[in-house]
C-alpha cells in the first residue's frame, strides 16, 4: 500500500458534506470497503480515502464539486479489470464507483444508435443489441465485466478491431461532469457532426484526467449473417506469422478477428481446457470471419488452405456456437493461466505496423533469452497488437531484470514506428515509458490542456505524465 492502511485524512465536515450530497448509504470509510477499491488487474495497490458510489449525473456533479472545493483527488473506477493502473487511486482521496449507474438508456434501432450510463457491462451491451439483430464490435477480452465507462476511459479495442476498430470509432456524444462539477455535451446522435473541435474525441481514451462520463451514446451496426472460425496450430511461430501475413496481405482476406498465441501460452493452458491442443503445437492462430452465409463459408475453407500450405499442425473449424466458444475460451483464458508459469508478470501492450509483428516477435524473444526473463506473448496479430507478457516469482530478484527487459522492447517497438500501448492506456504503470514515444512539446502540450480542464489536478492524478 501506498498510503497507511487505517487512516482517512478527510475530515468530518467534508465527509458530511458528501453525506448530505449524495445520501451516507453511498459513501464508505471503512477500511474493508477502501481495501477492496485499493487495486486493479495490475495488483498494484493504494488505499483511497472514502468511497463513493453514485447513481446519477447529479450525484457526480455535486460530489466534484465538493472534491474540487476542497482538492481532494478523485479518481473514477468501473469494474477495475485494467492492466494500467488507471483505476488504482495513488494519491488517495476519492474512489467514484460508477458501477451503479448501469442503464441502458436509449436503444434506437432505426438510428443505430444506443445511449447508455457508464456502468453498462460490455458484454450486457452487447446482447441487448443482439436482440434488435444489432451488433456493438468493441470486444476487449474482459468484456464480460468491464464496463462501457472504463471502456471509453481507455479506448479499448479487443478481438474485433483489425475489421471493426477500436471504442473511439463507436463514440457519437458524451455528458461529462468537469473538475469543477459543471456539466457539458459533446458530439451529437448523428453520423457526421463537424461544428467546432472535436471534444468527444478528445475525451476517450483520457483515463480519467479530464472528466468523468455520465452518459455515453454509442454506434451500432448490423449484425452479420453469420459467424465463422477456425483455429490452426503450428510447431514453429514462424509459420503462424507467414500464415497471417499471406491471408491479408497476399490474399486480402480481412478477417473479422485474427489472435495469435506462443508456445508460452499453449503450455500454461494444457490442464483443464475442453479444447484438445496437439502435441508439439508451439503457437495458434485463431480466426473469425464474419458476413453472408456463402462468403463465410468460402473463406473459412481458403483460410483452412492457407494454414495447411503453411505447415499447420491441425486446423479446426467450429461447427457450432458451443465449438467456437469452447476455441475462444482458450484464448480468454491465456490471463489467468500465465501465473502457473511464474507468481507476478508485468502485462505489456503495445502494436506494431503489420508488417513488422514477425521482427519485434524475433527481437522480444532474442532480448528474454539475453536477459534470462521468462515471457509469452498473444494478442490481435493481425493488427500487430501484442499483449506481452513478462514473468518473475513475487519477492525475487527478477522484478528489476523484467522492468528493464520491458524498456528495452518499448525502444524497439518506437524505433520501427510502434506505440507503446494499444489497448491497455498509460495509468500510472506506463507513465515512465510515455517519453519513449511522444517528444517533450508534445507532452507539454497535453500537460496543459489537462491544467486547462482540471487546474487544480484533482482528476486522477498521477496517471499518465511522470
Amino acid at each position: 500500500m501506498k498510503q497507511q492502511m487505517d487512516k482517512n485524512s478527510i475530515d468530518t465536515r467534508i465527509l458530511e458534506e458528501l453525506c448530505d450530497a449524495v445520501g451516507r448509504e453511498n459513501v464508505f470509510d471503512d477500511i474493508e470497503e477502501r481495501v477492496c477499491y485499493s487495486f486493479d488487474a495490475t495488483k498494484e495497490r493504494s488505499l483511497p480515502d472514502l468511497v463513493i458510489k453514485p447513481h446519477s449525473t447529479e450525484h457526480v456533479s455535486n460530489i466534484v464539486s465538493i472534491a474540487n472545493k476542497n482538492s481532494i483527488p478523485i479518481c473514477p473506477r468501473g469494474a477495475g479489470t485494467g492492466l494500467s493502473g488507471g483505476s488504482v487511486p495513488i494519491r488517495g482521496g476519492i474512489v467514484l464507483d460508477l458501477k451503479n449507474m448501469d442503464r441502458i438508456i436509449e436503444l434506437n434501432a432505426r438510428d443505430l444508435t444506443v445511449t447508455v450510463e457508464p456502468g453498462v457491462v460490455t458484454k450486457d451491451l452487447q446482447n441487448e443489441a443482439a436482440k434488435h439483430k444489432l451488433f456493438y464490435p468493441p470486444d476487449p477480452g474482459s468484456a464480460r465485466f468491464s464496463t462501457i465507462g472504463g471502456n471509453v476511459a481507455e479506448c479499448s479495442g479487443g478481438a474485433t478491431g483489425m475489421k471493426y476498430g477500436v471504442t473511439r470509432d463507436y463514440v457519437l456524444a458524451l455528458e461529462i461532469v468537469l473538475p469543477d462539477g459543471s456539466i457539458i455535451n459533446t458530439g451529437r446522435k448523428t453520423l457526421k457532426s463537424v461544428a467546432g473541435y472535436d471534444l468527444t474525441r478528445f475525451f476517450v481514451g483520457s483515463e480519467g484526467t479530464l472528466g468523468i462520463y455520465t452518459k455515453i451514446t454509442l454506434k451500432l451496426l448490423p449484425m452479420p449473417e453469420k459467424l465463422g472460425t477456425i483455429v490452426s496450430y503450428f510447431d514453429d511461430f514462424h509459420d503462424a506469422l507467414n500464415t497471417s501475413d499471406s491471408i491479408q496481405i497476399k490474399n486480402r482476406i480481412l478477417p473479422r478477428s485474427l489472435e495469435f498465441m506462443d508456445a508460452a501460452c499453449l503450455a500454461s493452458l494444457k490442464e483443464g481446457l475442453k479444447a484438445a491442443i496437439p502435441e508439439g503445437a508451439k503457437s495458434l492462430l485463431l480466426i473469425d470471419v464474419d458476413g453472408n452465409e456463402k462468403n463465410v463459408t468460402n473463406t473459412i475453407a481458403k483460410i483452412e488452405d492457407i494454414c495447411r500450405e503453411n505447415n499447420a499442425l491441425k486446423c479446426e473449424v467450429a461447427k457450432t456456437a458451443e465449438e467456437r466458444e469452447v476455441l475462444w475460451e482458450m484464448i480468454r483464458s491465456v490471463p489467468s493461466s500465465l501465473f502457473k508459469i511464474a507468481t507476478m508478470k508485468f502485462n505489456d501492450d503495445f502494436c506494431v505496423p503489420r508488417s513488422k509483428v514477425k521482427d519485434i516477435l524475433e527481437k522480444v524473444y532474442g532480448l528474454s533469452r539475453a536477459a534470462s526473463v521468462k515471457v509469452a506473448a498473444f494478442g490481435h496479430i493481425g493488427e500487430g497488437h501484442i499483449n506481452l507478457n513478462v514473468m518473475y516469482d513475487d519477492g525475487s530478484d527478477k522484478e528489476h531484470s523484467a522492468h528493464t527487459f520491458v524498456s528495452e522492447v518499448l525502444k524497439e517497438v518506437v524505433s520501427i514506428g510502434g506505440t507503446i500501448t494499444s489497448e491497455h492506456g498509460v495509468g500510472d504503470a506506463k507513465a515512465e515509458y510515455v517519453k519513449l514515444e511522444l517528444t517533450a512539446q508534445e507532452i507539454e502540450l497535453m500537460q496543459k490542456l489537462k491544467k486547462l480542464f482540471d487546474p487544480k489536478g484533482i482528476m486522477n492524478p498521477g496517471k499518465i505524465f511522470v
